[in-house]
């Protein structure tokens, strides 16, 4: 008997075993970004492959007493969205931590700190993410704001972009920081008029009190990746390119052996770091499905809202600066490192933002291309916000895939003429451009910069319509996108940014099973409307990890 009991539990554990094995998704429409198949109405999935795409009555051929089968009941199916630009576990953060971002001036800013040190005695408060161009009063805000509030615990939050950041006065105190301290070479410690800091940090400045906040446990890690996925999955991502630490990876690594990964990871690491890779013989494609390495992320400027980016001609609202080369261009340690790195074999991925950021970095890659042995070296360009039109072609030349976050379009819209007036603003975020052109362009977030869910960047890269509601027909409305291509940009492209389009990013036989199931048919509702849809099922390496 007691042979027998144990033999029960094997056969029952086969059965259960096999009941997940297959999946039938049946009676949809199933939008696959296959140009040979795009579209149909079943997908099987055995395991976590996909093993047939095509109609409901040969789907139902496969389907036997083990398979799971799935009525779609006409809903629209995708691909898994793959965001191309995350930090993903600052993202976490973000969710567990105090939200600036609601506040729409400067008694809402205070008051959501104020609340917050009340709940969190005695701590750094630091994320936050605020933005003044929403307050009554588009300026800056100081030391001042935050001691009236918070006088007693340090506080260091950013503003959205994570490009600048605000002090109080204890925070300044304990990094050393008074009207005697230099500013870094490529940051700038904002100074009033008798020369005082007022708070403001931007770009390589923020380091200095970066420093002496407290690093993060490993558990607190842990708990925000957690939150991160939970979030992820909620959206319908099933892949992220991070920008990826060394404590972030460790995180990474835990979720992944204790089966909670429910999301693909592509790391960039810090350029910095980069001869880490190397000793390590770390390469493009080095990993698994879950987790990859081999790609490294690098900052050439600074961002439109923070006044760095770095162009050719000055700010037109500040006409003392271009921006702000990064100190890694000035010292030459950017054109040494990239020329290193490609060698052996890993992917570069900059931020550039400004025109001439992006053109600086054009020119580095073409000379690499021209130095180094060749290979599928796949460079990219993080943002390419604000690209002239006679480097478009140049993208398309080199190779360089355009890496760009929709939403940060119909934001900046709001405002970004007066940083840098009318002219400059006609080649600002020029998607249809860069696709007219044969640039690979991909799309994600910037999350936690810009919200995490991917309907807002397809309503952003359709209709350009900004947030003040003050272009309907579109901000630059020439460089709307249709649907089909955005939905290619988020799923296809950005896989083949990772390398990784022979894998996943569209729905075809042998790839892997990784699915989403949409509310509304964003195909063919009202643009506008995109924004509303919302994922009603999340299919990850098989296996349905979250339904509405």
């Amino acid at each position: 008997m007691k042979h027998l009991f144990f033999l029960l539990i094997i056969f029952s554990s086969i059965i259960l075993q096999a009941q997940e094995m297959k999946k039938a998704f049946i009676n949809g429409k199933i939008y696959t970004v296959n140009d040979n198949q795009p579209l149909a109405e079943a997908v099987v999935v055995e395991g976590n492959k996909i093993i047939f795409v095509g109609s409901s009555s040969d789907a139902k051929k496969l389907i036997d007493n083990s398979t799971e089968v799935i009525d779609l009941k006409g809903k629209l199916m995708l691909p898994g969205f793959i965001d191309n630009h995350v930090h993903f576990v600052s993202g976490g953060f973000y969710l567990l931590g105090i939200d600036l971002r609601p506040a729409n001036s400067t008694n809402e800013f205070k008051n959501i700190l104020k609340n917050y040190a009340a709940k969190h005695p005695g701590k750094w408060i630091t994320g936050g993410y605020w933005n003044h161009e929403n307050w009554e009063v588009k300026d800056l805000p100081t030391k001042e704001m935050i001691d009236e509030v918070v006088p007693d615990q340090p506080v260091f939050v950013e503003r959205l972009d994570g490009h600048m950041g605000v002090a109080n006065s204890l925070a300044l105190k304990l990094a050393g920081i008074t009207k005697e301290t230099e500013t870094p070479e490529g940051g700038l410690i904002v100074k009033d008029i008798s020369g005082e800091p007022t708070g403001v940090l931007k770009d390589n400045a923020m380091n200095l009190i970066y420093r002496v906040i407290p690093e993060p446990s490993d558990e607190e890690n842990y708990e925000a990746l957690l939150a991160a996925l939970d979030e992820a999955k909620k959206l319908g991502i099933t892949s992220v390119h991070d920008i990826t630490f060394a404590d972030a990876l460790k995180a990474f690594e835990r979720a992944k052996n204790e089966g909670k990964l429910t999301c693909r990871i592509y790391t960039r690491w810090p350029i910095a770091d980069y001869k880490s890779l190397v000793e390590k013989k770390i390469k493009v494609g080095f990993g698994d499905d879950l987790i990859k390495m081999g790609s490294l992320k690098a900052f050439a400027d600074g961002s439109l809202g923070s006044s760095t980016a770095w162009f050719f001609e000055k700010y037109n609202q500040d006409t003392t600066t271009f921006g702000l080369p990064m100190d890694i261009i000035t010292d030459g340690s950017m054109e040494k490192w990239c020329l290193d790195a490609d060698k052996n074999g890993l992917q570069l991925s900059v931020h550039a933002i400004g025109d001439r950021a992006n053109s600086f970095m054009l020119d580095l890659f073409e000379k690499i291309t021209k130095e180094n042995p060749q290979w599928d070296r796949r460079f990219r360009i993080e943002h390419a916000q604000h690209v002239r039109f006679q480097d478009i072609p140049r993208f398309a030349k080199l190779g360089v895939i355009a890496s760009v976050q929709p939403y940060h379009c119909i934001d900046d819209g709001v405002w970004a003429e007066k940083r840098i007036g009318p002219e400059r603003i006609k080649y600002t975020y020029p998607f249809k451009s860069f696709l007219e052109a044969g640039v690979k362009l991909c799309f994600g977030t910037d999350w936690y910069v810009a919200p995490l869910n991917p309907m807002l960047g397809l309503y952003a890269a359709v209709t350009r319509r900004t947030l003040d509601d003050k272009n309907p027909d579109g901000w630059i409305p020439e460089q709307k996108i249709s649907v089909e291509d955005a939905i290619k940009c988020y799923t296809l492209n950005s896989a083949y940014a990772a390398f990784e389009e022979n894998i996943k990013g569209s729905i075809e036989v042998g790839k892997l099973a990784d699915l989403i199931v949409l509310s509304e048919d964003i195909l063919t509702i009202d643009p506008v409307k995109i924004k509303d849809a919302e994922v009603v099922m999340t299919v990850f390496d098989g296996k349905i990890i979250y339904k509405k």
